[in-house]
């Protein structure tokens, strides 16, 4: 499990908003009713949900703290964010394992082993901001289509690189469909009026993950420094 929990969790936890950035090529999926609306509506709406964009460009660092369980274990998490730098230290065991990227190069290391991040990932998590939210590019997208699940409208966005869901009553990001797996946020918190997801339930490469944020620090706790 220690072997593969690290790329695993840096493939879901930080390619959200690289992975939105991508534009689509597939065919629009047959909408769920006859429902006129743009990418950048529901890009727009997103943003409005989670407390507005010009609030969400204020956070300059983050600093996560969450409890992931996978495998019948608990695993702490605390992941520190700077525009498209971070460092996210994951104990188990007692042992620490970290992923950092200092908005250049990055490297994962478990176990006093250290492997670097392999080149084709790093041009999109260059991309990456404080907020993933942020990296929504509209104009990405080539379609927007509403869809019904479990009798809910979702409008769903597609890239070339994964399909993602936002509720059509509130705005939020529900599901996101890529190739490193499927992630639902079952759940959001609110800190100083902005919302972050609060449940994710994730599986991918054969895990089954709950990731549960117990704390969201903003602008505070969080330097240059880290990140060296």
């Amino acid at each position: 499990m220690k072997k593969i929990i690290v790329p695993f969790f840096c493939a879901v936890l930080f390619s959200t908003s690289a992975v939105a950035q991508k534009t689509s090529t597939a065919p629009a999926k047959k909408a769920a009713a006859n429902v006129q609306i743009t990418p950048k509506q529901v890009v727009d709406n997103y943003l409005i949900a989670l407390g507005g964009k010009e609030k969400l460009a204020d956070i300059k660092t983050t600093i996560t703290d969450n409890t992931i369980s996978v495998q019948g274990m608990e695993v702490s998490m605390t992941t520190k964010k700077m525009g498209n730098k971070f460092k996210s230290v994951q104990t188990v065991m007692g042992k620490n394992m970290t992923q950092l990227f200092d908005g250049e190069k990055g490297y994962f290391e478990q176990m006093g082993t250290k492997m670097d991040i392999p080149a084709d990932k790093i041009p999109d998590l260059k991309k990456g901001k404080t907020v993933d939210a942020l990296g929504y590019d509209a104009a990405s997208f080539k379609t927007a289509t509403v869809e019904k699940l479990d009798n809910k409208d979702y409008n769903v966005l597609t890239s070339d690189k994964g399909t993602f869901y936002f509720d059509a009553a509130t705005g939020l990001l529900y599901k996101s469909n890529a190739a490193e797996g499927v992630a639902v946020i079952k759940s959001y918190m609110t800190v100083d009026g902005i919302k972050f997801p609060e449940l994710i339930e994730a599986e991918g490469g054969g895990q089954k993950v709950t990731i549960k944020t117990n704390k969201v620090t903003l602008n505070s706790g969080v330097s240059d420094a880290d990140f060296k």
